[in-house]
């Protein structure tokens, strides 16, 4: 499988888009939720406490989360805006790693399921899975080995001499040829 992997970039960052849209949109919900969780907090521990500041050469004293009200606010927002950001870059380049293996193990995946047992999955070094697409690419060679072996059995009965075809000789051939699938597969 080291020598089948290809060193490329994908094209597209968007490859299972439902996927990482959905990804990134709970991530981005949690991080929400966090800074209103946050913020209530912050609310509910300052009740009953006051706050001493100077408004317009006043001193004015005020609650302590009346005070606080509008900079908590605009600090939150502005978290929010660079974490949504990061957030998002993150779980797009994080989502794409799994999302662009699915893409290809469900496309391969289906070309073996057709019957061809010749396909490799091909993925990057790094990419998440590239342990269980050489399992795969070891289980469809296995396949391969398996069938090709059943099928010289099969070759081997249809290229028997006239002089050989009787009744008997076909018995021998088919009842090999049953052993065989039953060793090679659990039916």
């Amino acid at each position: 499988m080291s020598e089948q992997h290809q060193d490329y970039k994908r094209k597209t960052l968007y490859i299972k888009k439902s996927f990482q849209f959905n990804f990134i949109l709970k991530f981005c919900l949690i991080l929400l939720a966090g800074i209103l969780i946050s913020t209530a907090l912050i609310f509910i521990l300052s009740q009953g406490t006051l706050t001493s500041s100077f408004e317009n050469s006043k001193l004015v004293i005020k609650n302590t989360n009346q005070a606080i009200l509008p900079i908590v606010l605009l600090t939150n927002l502005i978290t929010l805006g660079i974490i949504t950001i990061a957030a998002i870059l993150v779980t797009l380049f994080i989502s794409h790693r799994i999302a662009g293996p699915l893409f290809r193990f469900e496309a391969d995946l289906r070309k073996i399921s057709e019957g061809d047992l010749k396909v490799k999955i091909s993925l990057r070094k790094k990419d998440q899975f590239f342990d269980m697409a050489d399992a795969i690419n070891q289980m469809t060679g296995s396949m391969h080995k398996r069938v090709t072996h059943i099928n010289t059995l099969v070759d081997k009965i249809l290229a028997m001499p006239h002089e050989e075809k009787t009744p008997r000789a076909y018995e021998k051939q088919v009842a090999a040829l049953k052993d065989a699938v039953e060793n090679n597969f659990s039916l």
